[in-house]
């Protein structure tokens, strides 16, 4: 990442913006030309896979292209005491910027098909199995995202998360949202890829568990290296010094 806070926070916003754009804007346009259901979701899937790659891409180097609450809150918690690390200031920029663009995202899709710019969503999504579909998609998301970390391949994020979340819209019940910020912009809508107001709290809930349940994952699986051990000869009644456990 580089730059100022203020300039960080930007390219969050606009790149929370325009992913919501993407999603709901093709959302709009794909019901405009069929009326199969299947074929709404493959093109608002395929749209959003493309638009979140190139966003990823972009906004990457400038300020890490979290575009979600779940993602900063991880990368936060997990970077707390490492002096390049995310600072609570950040994550309350960012979560900021990533919910203002969001909704302003939504606007703007709707502007652009001449929509009403601001209606309630009258998409109902309040199940449970919805909800756990949400833990699921989130949970995989953020070990992901930090495994990408962890394994020196940050560099495959562009197509590794856009692929994940183009998976995800088929293979979990909810559709993936796996984003608040996404959740709350997406509740300005009332169009194909809306969410109910009420449909919005467990939603976010559940998103909070799996980000819980991928950090978990994340310990287990991709725990820090170790240390580099600085060469020495120990003396000869000296036992070797331990090395240090791993946490995350």
């Amino acid at each position: 990442m580089s730059g100022s806070l203020g300039r960080r926070a930007l390219a969050e916003a606009v790149g929370s913006a325009a992913l919501v754009t993407v999603v709901v804007g093709s959302g709009i346009q794909a019901t405009e030309l069929t009326h199969d259901v299947g074929v709404q979701l493959l093109a608002n899937s395929l749209a959003t896979v493309f638009g979140l790659g190139v966003l990823i891409a972009l906004f990457g180097p400038v300020s890490g292209a979290h575009f979600n609450p779940v993602v900063t809150l991880a990368a936060w918690f997990t970077g707390r005491r490492t002096p390049d690390g995310l600072t609570l200031q950040d994550v309350v920029a960012y979560i900021s910027a990533q919910t203002a663009g969001a909704i302003g995202g939504a606007v703007l899709a709707d502007a652009m098909f001449a929509k009403p710019l601001v209606r309630w969503s009258g998409h109902d999504r309040s199940a449970g199995h919805l909800w756990l579909g949400e833990l699921v998609a989130t949970a995989g998301l953020v070990l992901l995202v930090l495994g990408l970390g962890r394994t020196g391949r940050t560099h495959l994020a562009p197509a590794a998360v856009a692929s994940y979340i183009g998976a995800a819209y088929w293979f979990t019940s909810s559709t993936s949202f796996a984003n608040p910020a996404v959740t709350v912009g997406r509740a300005f809508t009332d169009t194909f890829a809306g969410i109910a107001p009420a449909s919005v709290g467990p939603f976010i809930a559940a998103q909070a568990a799996g980000a819980v349940a991928g950090l978990s994952l994340v310990a287990v699986v991709f725990a820090r290296p170790l240390p580099t051990p600085v060469a020495s000869v120990p003396a000869q009644d000296e036992p070797g010094l331990a090395a240090p456990s791993s946490s995350l």
